[in-house]
């Protein structure tokens, strides 16, 4: 005798999301082991990480009433998988947007990279300013000015910039795709991204007429 699962169709969606959801955290387990064990790339790896966090995003913005915690989905399902649970919810982007100094400082500290940290300061900047205030609005402009603030070697390891993005993008990444920012988290993302591109310009006046 067969066993139902669900009883209307409603709720076979639900299993059905419960299923994918499951299926994100498994595949990013993987994704992130292999990874550390060489098994792939960078040039693999990064594409394959950006589409799990896109989707497991998605999923978990449509599921916050059904599935308000994930850590405790995950603890119900007894998955044991920190790694993807760092990465989904503590990160939020690829290890490789993490470390990116490892690149070659001859490429980091081109006047290329230092515009490119620019734009993407004013990008984050003027994208609150238009009242662009959804996560899957602001998400992607601070990922981007992370990725280029990690180029730059000349940038010290604790360059406030660099972890005041990445605790903003923390944050982010607890919430739902389609949740926004309070006008309070607003006018402080803001504030830091001002005060961090005004440290920003600062620490690279010296370097000013041989860089530029």
């Amino acid at each position: 005798m067969d066993v139902k699962l669900w009883n209307d169709k409603r709720e076979r969606e639900m299993y059905d999301n419960f299923a994918d959801l499951y299926a994100i955290v498994k595949a990013t387990e993987k994704l992130e082991k292999a990874y550390v064990r060489d098994i792939i790339s960078s040039a693999e790896y990064e594409p394959e990480c950006l589409k799990l966090i896109a989707q497991f995003k998605t999923l978990t913005s449509s599921l916050k009433d059904t599935i308000p915690s994930v850590e405790r989905f995950v603890d119900t399902y007894k998955m044991d998988c920190p790694a993807a649970i760092n990465r989904l919810i503590t990160s939020g982007v690829p290890a490789t947007v993490e470390h990116r100094s490892a690149v070659s400082a001859s490429t980091n500290t081109s006047a290329a990279i230092v515009a490119e940290c620019v734009q993407h300061f004013i990008t984050a900047m003027d994208t609150l300013k238009l009242n662009m205030i959804a996560v899957d609005q602001v998400h992607p402009v601070l990922s981007d000015l992370l990725a280029s603030l990690h180029k730059l070697s000349i940038l010290p390891p604790d360059f406030e910039g660099t972890t005041k993005m990445r605790e903003w993008i923390g944050k982010l990444s607890k919430m739902g795709a389609a949740d926004e920012l309070t006008d309070q988290q607003a006018r402080q993302l803001h504030f830091d991204l001002d005060s961090s591109y005004n440290l920003f310009m600062a620490m690279l006046a010296p370097d000013q007429s041989g860089a530029l």
